[in-house]
């Protein structure tokens, strides 16, 4: 029984309680909480539901309470339910309900946690989108960790996700760009506020090894060219990076194709025609004071040219055109001020602005040997994903970029995820795994096999503990979707694995000697099978590895 399978149960129980005694259902919420006490002297699990409901149906809640644990206490799988408090109750759960959870992670396998809650749902997940200007930094590889993460725990809960790259392809950035590139291939100083570094000349030579003889053309030609094939070359060795990363994207959009195409135009006239735009100091304007931005935003300047919001609104649309019912946002530190525009371009056409989601990222510091690493993208000292990778493998950078939360500013001491112990928290969840496959190997050779386990045998409290801990998968996923928080993950296997680790401390699961395989062997040994099922799901949604070896 797992807790949210038990959490139906309390409902079902507390509607059938208050049904009998006349009492009104609809005080009950629709979601019960169930959670594991600190203290596993005080069960496997408690719920807090007669406390909340007690005081709208009229009864105090201890007697409430009273009443649900004498009914629960009929219930197949609940071996004991007590009052504690002011109105708390305490569950354990019989032997064999407990055993269902290791027989339900066995018979789903990777389907493990999945659900069909977000089915009918399309996503367009944007994330990473750094400008086609040099490698893709620290805080594009944070990106690039979580938001292929989020899209796999949003998939595993059935929503149809599209991930997104938006090229920003146009604009004064990429002069800047294309001049450094120009001034490399001519071995002149880098221009003012240019780009400096040596993958400038690298890409600079691979402009000119490409087109014989660019910079003998005309002023404009040159430029254009080094626009065109600099960006082309970027984007290439980034698309290149963020594969090797294990990070895919199902559409690249461009910047430039909007503005080329006459989408931006015409997004923009069609607001202007629907009043969604108003016309104010020789500018057109957006209302997006009304989605709480503190002014409202220019989309059209005095001048004529479009804002950098002219886009975004061609681009939003053009989303909602591919089928898109929400459109996540996943953006830098900088970008706090998008959150209000983009909800008011959803508003602009007629959108509930909730079909927008921004997701804000903050920094990302390396230090080595207790000492900072220092980076900046246009002093050529970039800290870059393959310095990263380089620095500590795929697997560990993929998880320590993962586990924190994207609101809190991120400090990576790569002295401590390069480490083979078990502070180390990628190590400490990987070598779960290893020992676990390493276990199953064992038992192969003594002949030893989890077929037909009698699960009701497991009864020691570590084994408990870490079933428990097995029941939680399906609800850890739920909420990381939910609240779009893929760290969730990492911190629920971190969980894992301690509970794995202390149960193996203490439980012997394979015979030793003469001694014959039992029951307990095989029953210890299935709940071993479950736990590196759910690891292994578990890291595969964060896309890390889980070896057989270590």
């Amino acid at each position: 029984m797992t807790p949210a399978a038990l959490a139906d149960l309390l409902r079902a129980v507390a509607v059938d309680v208050l049904t009998e005694r006349g009492l009104d259902t609809t005080v009950l919420p629709e979601t019960v909480t169930v959670e594991r006490p600190r203290n596993p002297e005080h069960g496997d699990y408690s719920t807090n539901l007669a406390m909340r409901s007690a005081k709208k149906a009229g009864v105090p809640p201890a007697e409430l309470a009273g009443w649900l644990a004498k009914r629960l206490e009929q219930e197949d799988g609940i071996a004991a339910a007590e009052v504690a408090g002011p109105g708390f109750l305490n569950l354990r759960l019989a032997a064999d309900a407990q055993g269902g959870i290791v027989a339900g992670v066995l018979a789903a396998g990777e389907a493990y946690g999945h659900t069909d809650a977000l089915t009918g749902q399309a996503i367009n997940l944007e994330f990473v989108s750094a400008n086609p200007t040099g490698p893709i930094h620290l805080g594009g590889t944070r990106w690039a960790a979580v938001g292929d993460a989020l899209g796999r725990v949003l998939a595993s809960q059935g929503a149809a996700v599209t991930r997104e790259y938006y090229v920003n392809d146009a604009g004064a950035q990429i002069d800047r760009f294309a001049e450094s590139l120009i001034a490399a291939a001519r071995g002149l100083p880098v221009p003012e506020n240019g780009y400096g570094g040596a993958y400038v000349a690298e890409v600079a030579q691979k402009v000119v090894d490409t087109e014989a003889g660019v910079l003998d053309q005309p002023d404009d030609q040159v430029l254009a060219a080094f626009k065109r094939l600099g960006v082309q070359i970027m984007l290439d060795e980034m698309r290149a990076s963020l594969e090797s990363f294990g990070t895919h994207f199902d559409v690249w959009s461009s910047e430039l194709a909007l503005h080329s195409s006459g989408a931006v135009e015409q997004s923009v006239q069609d607001l202007k025609d629907g009043d969604a735009l108003y016309y104010a100091e020789g500018a057109w304007w957006m209302r997006s004071t009304a989605q709480g931005d503190d002014k409202d935003r220019v989309v059209i300047k005095s001048d004529g040219n479009p804002a950098y919001i002219a886009g975004d609104i061609a681009y939003y649309r053009d989303k909602r055109a591919r089928g898109a019912d929400l459109a996540i946002y996943m953006l830098g530190a900088d970008h706090h001020g998008y959150i209000h525009r983009l909800k008011a371009v959803a508003a602009a056409f007629g959108d509930d602005p909730a079909r927008v989601e921004v997701l804000i990222g903050q920094l990302v510091s390396l230090v080595r040997d207790g000492q900072p690493v220092k980076m900046s993208k246009r002093a050529g000292t970039i800290i870059t994903l393959e310095d990263l990778v380089d620095a500590v493998g795929v697997d560990a950078a993929r998880y320590t970029l993962a586990r924190s939360s994207v609101d809190q500013v991120l400090e990576i001491d790569l002295d401590l995820i390069s480490s083979r112990t078990n502070e180390n928290p990628v190590f400490y969840v990987q070598y779960a795994h290893a020992r676990l496959a390493s276990l199953a190997r064992n038992a192969a050779d003594l002949g030893v096999s989890a077929a037909d386990p009698d699960l009701a045998l497991l009864t020691h409290p570590r084994e408990g503990d870490l079933i428990r801990t097995l029941g939680e998968f399906p609800r850890v996923l739920s909420s990381a979707a939910t609240l779009r928080e893929p760290h969730r993950v990492a911190r629920y296997l971190e969980e894992l694995a301690g509970a794995y680790h202390r149960f193996y401390d203490t439980c012997r699961v394979l015979p030793q000697g003469d001694e014959e395989p039992a029951g307990i062997h095989t029953a210890r040994l299935a709940l071993c099978s479950a736990a590196r099922q759910v690891l292994e799901n578990g890291l595969g949604l964060l896309g890390v590895s889980a070896p057989e070896r270590m």
